[in-house]
């Protein structure tokens, strides 16, 4: 049995879609142990407690420095004992030890297709903005193992999505959620949970 804690920031919907695919039978051989937002007053930890999964807020803002928070937020993350951590929509820097120390165990789900609209500065409704600036005609939404560098870890998946001429960035950014996040996050889960995936030589090998 996989254990999955879930990290988010904002109002959780690719946390739902998770558990809900959990609900389903989609993601099988899969336990969420916890969730963990930097935001005490968002949606996602409703979310995830009226699921029954232990959420709790771990804030920046509650501490003196940021080496003081990353360690406090690394005690956290230990106390679930994970095999897999999933940052769903998870606005705050990984500590660099809790990377090295979960190699391989960390995937984050971003709303492009990497290498396009990536990389510091480039999150939420920030990555479709830059996307109908430069009149992409295909965009969509990558998974991939976390590595120190931003959005720069082996990718796991990814699913295009067609830009249309009268698009927003808000009707983009529920589209491409729609149509490959809310498929690509939890078919990556269900493949990790049984042993459908590897990595091989910076790579990811589907076997």
């Amino acid at each position: 049995m996989l254990s999955v804690l879930v990290l988010v920031s904002g109002g959780g919907t690719n946390l739902q879609a998770i558990i809900d695919a959990v609900a389903a039978g989609k993601i099988t051989n899969t336990e969420l142990v916890g969730v963990i937002s930097n935001n005490k007053t968002v949606k996602s930890l409703e979310r995830a407690r009226n699921a029954g999964i232990p959420a709790i807020s771990v804030s920046p803002k509650d501490y003196a420095d940021r080496a003081e928070f990353n360690e406090a937020f690394l005690a956290k993350v230990d106390e679930f004992q994970p095999d897999l951590i999933v940052l769903a929509g998870f606005l705050v820097a990984i500590p660099q030890a809790m990377v090295q120390k979960y190699s391989n165990r960390i995937i984050n789900i971003h709303p492009s297709l990497i290498p396009s609209f990536c990389g510091v500065g480039y999150y939420g409704l920030k990555v479709h903005e830059k996307a109908l600036e430069r009149g992409v005609k295909i965009t969509g939404a990558t998974v991939h193992y976390v590595i120190e560098g931003m959005d720069e870890g082996p990718i796991i998946a990814q699913k295009a999505v067609a830009v249309l001429e009268d698009d927003t960035p808000e009707s983009l950014q529920l589209r491409v959620m729609e149509e490959a996040e809310w498929l690509l996050l939890p078919q990556a889960i269900d493949d990790i949970a049984n042993g459908r995936l590897q990595v091989v030589d910076g790579k990811v090998k589907h076997v």
